[in-house]
């Protein structure tokens, strides 16, 4: 048993991943989720070595309770598990310009992610909830925060800043932060090995793709853009928020259709995407199965979501100069084929040619090139975002 074991927490809105890690190798000893946290049919399952269990945690559990669920119910049943966790890694989406980097939790860490809550309302306040519960259940172990915005704090003045007033951003800090930097982070160092490159010598656009998802110029193992902006919400389609829209939109709702501010705040982020556009499901599965029965609104929303995407990837050679690769990750970059062939055709101006073969067979969990040996290079490259904040995690313990 390795002396390395991290407890990586993860708290959405209404849900919380959780996984024991071993830092230096990345396996997962257990990993689960709780979910549905605030409903009567709130749940939990997990996995330990390979063996998947469930239960339910009863009406309007929240997220302290889960985590007294995963310490008194899961961990105590692996002691010799349990005894090997040195420190606790949290994902925090939101740290602003203050954290360029993860840090060892105190109270001016606390105070500094309840700041950034502003640009982030629906995760800075859960991860706050879960921080606590785990400093409650772990007194003796030191916590670490590890930031998705981190990654991007490289990013220079002309790609971070808007053309409004500069006071804005001088005084309010409004610019833009990006996300999924721990995903782009991992995911960049892979497709550098995977080449056969140095990492600092590697230029490469990656595109993390799910219900979220963004993409991000990277230059030498750095960030110099990316799509999302001062929240999540800037940038691609997703599955149910609109991405780039003219900002007058907001205007005409609220004076000429009557929406309030909340309405209009709730239709940007929850009704609009894959969702709004099908009016079917913001499940890319649903999406593409719909597309595959030539439903109008699935494939409507299939061709917008592709189009974007592709537009996206093509401006975002401006930043590098040199192409060493395009990369797909997240859950929809990771297994859907049919939007990785659809975006690479897209890009016909860059010679990308898709080896269907390859293509299809770089599916869940599977990471590999999927295009000819012939033009430049597209690979598939599962996300691991549990062992970057392992690794963070265990390296500040040092």
């Amino acid at each position: 048993m390795s002396n390395k074991l991290v407890l990586v927490l993860n708290c959405g809105s209404s849900s919380l991943k959780f996984s024991v890690i071993d830092a230096s190798t990345g396996d997962d000893q257990i990993s689960g989720l709780a979910e549905c946290f605030g409903l009567e049919d709130s749940r939990i399952k997990w996995k330990v070595n390979g063996e998947k269990q469930t239960a339910s945690l009863g009406a309007f559990t929240a997220h302290s309770e889960a985590v007294e669920y995963i310490v008194n119910n899961i961990l105590s049943a692996h002691p010799q598990i349990a005894e090997q966790i040195l420190t606790i890694g949290h994902r925090v989406v939101h740290g602003g310009e203050k954290y360029t980097q993860s840090v060892i939790i105190d109270e001016t860490v606390l105070q500094g992610i309840e700041d950034s809550a502003i640009f982030a309302p629906l995760h800075n306040p859960a991860h706050l909830i879960g921080i606590r519960a785990a400093q409650a259940a772990f007194p003796s172990l030191p916590q670490v925060a590890v930031f998705d915005t981190a990654f991007h704090q490289t990013m220079p003045e002309k790609a971070f800043i808007y053309a409004l007033p500069y006071k804005l951003y001088r005084e309010y800090g409004i610019r833009r932060y990006g996300a999924h930097g721990t995903s782009h982070l991992f995911v960049s160092r892979e497709a550098a090995k995977a080449i056969g490159k140095d990492i600092a010598d590697t230029n490469v656009i990656c595109a993390h793709l799910g219900n979220g998802a963004s993409v991000t110029a990277i230059k030498g193992g750095k960030s110099v853009d990316t799509s999302m902006g001062l929240t999540p919400l800037e940038g691609l389609v997703m599955g149910t928020r609109c991405g780039d829209m003219d900002p007058s939109i907001v205007y005409h709702l609220i004076d000429q259709l009557g929406y309030t501010a909340d309405e209009v705040n709730n239709l940007m982020n929850k009704q609009s995407g894959l969702l709004g556009i099908s009016e079917l499901t913001n499940d890319c599965r649903g999406i593409e199965e719909a597309y595959e029965q030539g439903h109008k609104g699935a494939t409507l929303a299939l061709d917008i979501f592709c189009y974007r995407l592709a537009k996206y990837i093509a401006s975002y050679t401006v930043p590098l100069g040199r192409l060493d690769a395009l990369v797909f990750t997240g859950g929809i970059g990771e297994n859907s084929d049919i939007i990785r062939a659809k975006v690479l055709n897209l890009l016909e101006i860059f010679n990308f040619e898709v080896d269907d073969e390859r293509n299809k067979a770089a599916r869940f969990g599977k990471q590999g090139q999927i295009t000819t040996d012939k033009g430049p290079i597209a690979l598939v490259i599962p996300t691991n975002e549990e062992w970057v904040i392992a690794e963070d995690a265990m390296s500040l313990l040092k």
